[in-house]
């Protein structure tokens, strides 16, 4: 009961970063998690499990990473255009484009001054907006998607040296108990070789 209510509170004030990922524990002291041999195997494993919960948490940021690298230039590009839209008077002249209908098929089109735009906002869905609250939308969306990408380009170095953290943390386990077993088979060697002498007896003739 001890024991879980100690974890509890572990967990109770484990730092984390802004986002809430916790910080791994840096394990300065061995004896601070292993107490003996039995120990090993179970604080091992755990911080095994840990590094691969890391892991995964880097693996799914590293997918958010590119998709939002990916959809960035989209946004950047759709503002562009809304703001050029803007700047164009009543009287100005249609502007010949094209625009494209697939990967490979695009279309000639003529565009008068406009003060209405259409915007898809994604899962087949398509709205129209004047053009000042398309180009107040879509700058929104714009520093959201920096902002969410700089927080997890952050969480991504902060994952990184977590995963460094509890690798060392293993290493440092892993050769506290090989200098345990260095020591039991000395203890057992000195035991055995005081267990093969005899005590000292007087020769007769």
């Amino acid at each position: 009961m001890a024991s879980t209510l100690t974890q509890e509170a572990t967990t109770t004030v484990t730092p984390s970063n802004p986002r809430g990922i916790p910080n791994a524990p840096f394990v300065d002291k061995v004896e601070d998690y292993v107490t003996s041999r039995a120990d090993v195997e179970p604080t091992l494993r755990r911080f095994q499990e840990m590094i691969a919960k890391y892991q995964f948490m880097e693996q799914n940021l590293q997918r958010r990473v590119a998709g939002l690298k990916d959809k960035l230039p989209d946004i950047r590009k759709t503002l562009d255009t809304v703001q050029f839209l803007k700047l164009r008077k009543v009287d100005s002249e249609p502007i010949e484009t094209t625009f494209e209908l697939n990967d490979t098929l695009y279309a000639k089109a003529e565009i008068p001054h406009t003060e209405e735009v259409y915007l898809w906002l994604g899962a087949n869905v398509m709205l129209s907006y004047p053009v000042d609250e398309a180009e107040t939308l879509l700058d929104s969306k714009l520093q959201t998607a920096k902002q969410s990408l700089s927080n997890c380009e952050e969480d991504l170095d902060f994952l990184r040296e977590q995963i460094t953290t509890m690798e060392v943390a293993v290493a440092r386990v892993y050769n506290w108990d090989v200098v345990q077993k260095r020591k039991d088979k000395e203890d057992e060697k000195e035991k055995g070789d005081g267990k093969g002498k005899g005590p000292k007896g007087s020769s007769g003739s």
